[in-house]
């Protein structure tokens, strides 16, 4: 079977860039990475329409999901791991039993034509999905009917990117319109803007307390904001290209940001330096980053059809 297949996936340590293994595999590129609660596993979603479930032990592929009918740019696990939803350019959000493969459901919108989904997040207690789409809205979805339970409206472009808090009834989402909106899952109405970037904000992510939220810029910028007031804690400086993904480590303390510049940076939180801790290198374009629940590897994806798994632990501590 592997015989068959035609493109890498490689498993790096940071320090040496050794191989772990290298795995092949036939994609047109990975537009997204997330781990399982439990890091046994990576799901991934590809511009050649599928989602693939990967186990992080063997390296290998445990399953391939095939139902969209286009580029899938966003994944997501439940919180208990038993379910996938994924959201792609074919304008639905499927939700998929990460046991069977089999799709539990798929979600669409009324707003066909323009309704590409670039991000999809599960919320802390599972019963929800929110998804962001090329019709300028936050979608929250009821789990359990398939249902729409709230449409929000504010941003004036594409909505990029989506996170839920893991504490409070507030979604965060990144738009092309160059801001980043929080959001009161209850009333449906805007908490507050965040104005700062200069260009399309790509990826939002909230601190697992839910206290600061990181966004990743075209204008090649990593901005942190309090999440109470909306006021800007620090940008980060040093991508040479656009940020298209960021994600918070477990405790906190550290950013990891992936680039059109071919790099991934991890940064601290908590010094006043700017500076990164490292620059991982070895893609050809980063399209997506993820940190391990344990926050000792971080999980890459590129348009060179590779997805990588860095383990950062001695450079971390």
């Amino acid at each position: 079977m592997l015989s068959s297949l035609s493109y890498i996936v490689r498993l790096c340590k940071t320090k040496t860039g050794d191989h772990i293994s290298t795995l092949k595999v036939n994609t047109d590129g990975f537009a997204c990475v997330s781990f399982s609660p439990g890091g046994n596993y990576i799901c991934s979603g590809s511009r050649d329409k599928t989602v693939r479930l990967w186990n992080t032990k063997t390296g290998f592929i445990k399953r391939t999901l095939k139902g969209h009918t286009s580029t899938v740019y966003g994944v997501s696990f439940s919180p208990d791991g038993k379910t996938i939803c994924s959201g792609s350019c074919d304008e639905t959000v499927r939700v998929w039993d990460t046991k069977t493969g089999i799709i539990k459901s798929t979600l669409e919108g009324n707003t066909r034509g323009v309704c590409k989904v670039f991000s999809v997040s599960f919320s802390p207690n599972g019963e929800y999905i929110c998804s962001g789409s090329a019709d300028k809205t936050v979608k929250l979805w009821n789990t359990k009917t398939g249902e729409t339970s709230l449409i929000l409206k504010g941003h004036t472009n594409y909505v990029f990117s989506v996170a839920f808090s893991p504490t409070e009834n507030i979604v965060c989402s990144g738009s092309a319109d160059k801001t980043v909106r929080l959001w009161n899952t209850i009333t449906g109405e805007t908490v507050r803007t965040l104005n700062g970037h200069t260009d399309s904000v790509i990826s939002v992510s909230f601190s697992p307390y839910g206290k600061i939220i990181c966004s990743g810029s075209w204008d090649k910028t990593v901005r942190l904001w309090k999440t109470e007031t909306g006021e800007p804690i620090r940008t980060l400086n040093g991508h040479t290209d656009y940020v298209i993904s960021v994600s918070f480590s477990p405790d906190g303390k550290y950013i990891c940001s992936g680039s059109s510049d071919k790099t991934v940076r991890v940064w601290n939180t908590h010094t006043e330096t700017d500076d990164p801790i490292c620059t991982l290198e070895g893609h050809t374009g980063v399209t997506c980053v993820s940190f391990s629940p344990d926050g000792k590897y971080i999980c890459s994806g590129s348009d060179d059809n590779t997805v990588r798994v860095w383990d950062i632990e001695k450079i971390l501590k």
